[in-house]
């Protein structure tokens, strides 16, 4: 058991024991099948995840990153596009727009959020632009209706990095359910995660399903007969029945972290004046806070690097999401972009920190967490 003074970043323990019998079976119905690949449990998950989040069709791929790539590839985003994306996102984001063959855009966020800035965007749409990546960063969606004004406005194509929102919600609208495409991954420390790595992506449109189940196989909408330039990037079935037996308890185990969340932001509260704020929650109950992320100001004692160090001789486990925004990557040179082009992104990425969030994350955890934080 998991000592109070020692809380780890994410326990997956805790979700996992007490479906072990029911993820077991589902793994030996898929030997017994022997439909390893493009099996009956994928084609079930691809229907339920699909239906979750409001759309009709969901399509397993090998990861989140495929998911961005084909998602973009499948709605015609290739060659001489640009696309929009924010600058602090993970990097995974900036590769899907470049495996499509398109050219990212960078934008900077809104400091409270974290998300996209929308109005920074509209400075840099051109007669290239054909789309924009909105993350959904930590959980909360960027806002649904700004979004669908904002691409409208410039006849541009919305796909969704969901990548960390499964089930989020914001004005109506389910993560994935906005743009033409929903990108997911199902790495296994997402809200939802499989046993390995894993994405979907979802869509309403049949045509565009059909076009992403081709890709996903090799460009072929039937065996041997090949159509398009696809890859191999398939979620396995083994992978598919885990995810169907743990969707179910998604909505729950995220309404935990919202629960969790409020605790936190009580405790920090009486820290703002000091330089300890959370990222902003405009979603209220449909953030689903796959990270808790605080900014660490100026004006506190002790900068990021130190407040990390200092948890972690209390046994607090903290990550960074993430250290480095995408324009200062040394991969990313050529995209001609330097220090000072963003300078929320490059602020924020100098000053947040993740703290423990995970579903069955207990109350007096989360009161050391938080004592501490108010001790240093």
């Amino acid at each position: 058991m998991t000592s109070l003074k020692t809380v780890p970043f994410v326990d997956l323990k805790i979700q996992h024991e007490p479906l072990h019998k029911e993820i077991d079976q589902a793994i030996q119905t898929v030997i017994q099948r022997g439909d390893f690949v493009l099996g009956q449990a994928l084609r079930e998950f691809e229907s339920a995840f699909a239906q979750a989040c409001g759309v009709e069709y969901g399509v397993g791929v090998a990861s989140g990153t495929d998911a961005i790539t084909l998602g973009l590839k499948a709605c015609g985003i290739g060659s001489g596009d640009e696309v929009l994306v924010p600058a602090n996102t993970f990097i995974a984001t900036v590769i899907g727009v470049l495996q499509a063959g398109a050219t990212p855009i960078l934008v900077d966020c809104d400091p409270e959020t974290a998300l996209i800035d929308l109005n920074q965007a509209a400075k840099v749409v051109t007669t290239k632009t054909k789309g924009i990546v909105p993350v959904h960063l930590y959980g909360q969606m960027v806002s649904p209706r700004a979004l669908l004004d904002f691409a409208g406005a410039y006849n541009l194509i919305i796909v969704e990095d969901a990548a960390q929102a499964h089930l989020g919600q914001r004005e109506g609208y389910y993560a994935g359910s906005v743009g033409s495409v929903g990108a997911f991954s199902f790495y296994p420390s997402k809200n939802l995660g499989a046993f390995g790595n894993g994405g979907i992506v979802v869509t309403r449109d049949e045509d565009i399903a059909k076009t992403l189940r081709s890709l996903r196989n090799y460009g072929a909408p039937s065996k041997y007969y090949h159509t398009e330039l696809g890859i191999n990037s398939r979620l396995d079935t083994i992978q598919a029945g885990i995810l169907q037996v743990k969707l179910p308890h998604l909505s729950q185990w995220n309404q935990l972290r919202n629960e969790a969340a409020k605790q936190y932001d009580e405790l920090l509260k009486p820290l703002e004046n000091k330089g300890i704020v959370p990222i902003k929650n405009y979603s209220e109950e449909g953030h689903v806070y796959h990270l808790y992320v605080i900014r660490i100001g100026q004006e506190f004692p002790f900068n990021r690097e130190k407040v990390q160090d200092l948890l972690g001789n209390k046994g607090i486990q903290t990550g960074i999401h993430y250290p480095i925004p995408c324009h200062l990557q040394p991969a990313y040179k050529a995209l001609g972009y330097q220090l000072g082009d963003f300078p929320n992104a490059e602020d924020l990425c100098q000053q947040i920190l993740s703290l423990p969030m995970y579903p069955g994350l207990s109350t007096e955890q989360i009161e050391w967490v938080g004592s501490q934080i108010s001790l240093l």
